[in-house]
């Protein structure tokens, strides 16, 4: 007698983390809402940080990147040097794709590798590009810190030292933030203080079911 198969594909088995992107543009307090994240007992992948190490550390990786921006992309005892990246791709929307492309393959791989080693039931993924890269469609959900703008240039005069002017380019090349609002499934008004932006955080984070 013919053995009767059902018709229905396998899937894969779901993973044990549901993947929440957290992102925000420069000066919004990203980071710090992740540092508040992982007080209330949440991993976070830190993407940009990860990335600085990435480029120093894998060679296949090095060997593309001198090739796409030359030898001075490292400096003499070998390590990325993210000041003389930052001039070349800065006006240059074609070097910086090709850039990304070479990077964030190897960044995607090592956070997978990431995700298989936590164990709770929620794992954050924080990175600067979020939706420029469409990273929120692997996400479960996506948080997106905000602030006024004045608000965000004065934190990283203050923070970096640099003028409004060059703040103010900085954020000009960046997805503007109503963009940003219209497409994240959360958002945190970082526009007061730390208590109110903690409050913030433990409240959506503990509603994400």
């Amino acid at each position: 007698m013919e053995e009767l198969h059902s018709e229905t594909p396998k899937t894969e088995p779901e993973p044990l983390s549901k993947i929440i992107g957290l992102t925000g543009g420069i000066g919004s307090g990203k980071t710090t809402v992740a540092q508040f994240i992982e007080e209330f007992g949440f991993p976070v992948y830190y993407s940009d940080d990860r990335a600085k190490t990435i480029v120093n550390d894998n060679e296949d990786l090095k060997i593309k990147i001198k090739e796409l921006l030359g030898n001075e992309t490292y400096d003499e005892n070998g390590f990325y040097d993210r000041k003389y990246v930052a001039e070349k791709v800065f006006n240059n929307k074609d070097l910086l794709h090709k850039l990304n492309e070479i990077i964030h393959p190897a960044v995607r791989i090592d956070f997978e590798e990431w995700v298989k080693k936590q164990t709770k039931y929620l794992v954050f993924k924080e990175t600067a590009l979020l939706f420029e890269l469409k990273l929120n469609l692997q996400c479960y959900k996506s948080i997106l810190v905000t602030a006024e703008d004045n608000i965000r240039i004065k934190r990283v005069m203050d923070r970096d030292g640099k003028t409004y002017r060059e703040v103010e380019s900085i954020m000009e090349k960046q997805m503007p933030e109503k963009d940003k609002i219209k497409l994240a499934d959360c958002v945190i008004y970082n526009n007061t203080n730390l208590d109110d932006l903690k409050e913030q955080t433990e409240k959506i984070i503990f509603e994400i079911e």
